[in-house]
């Protein structure tokens, strides 16, 4: 048996190297031929992306309403 196969066999299975070949792969075909995005598909996303920023600002009113609503701690001196 040569030394390379020795070697071959002797690696174990790494997990992030195959995902990484799989992801270079993916990535390599993506560049060959762009996907057609169907236009539903992309009022979708735009639509869902509005409702993230709509969820966020809610966080921060909310946020500032009880900052507000709290009385500022006495200044000590």
């Amino acid at each position: 048996m040569s030394a390379k196969a020795t070697q071959a066999e002797e690696k174990e299975f790494d997990l992030e190297e195959w995902l990484r070949e799989g992801i270079r792969g993916l990535r390599s075909s993506l560049k060959c031929r762009p996907p057609a995005l169907p236009e539903e598909f992309k009022m979708h996303t735009r639509a869902a992306r509005k409702e993230m920023l709509l969820a966020v600002r809610s966080l921060l009113d909310s946020a500032i309403r009880e900052l507000e609503e709290t009385p500022e701690p006495a200044v000590k001196k």
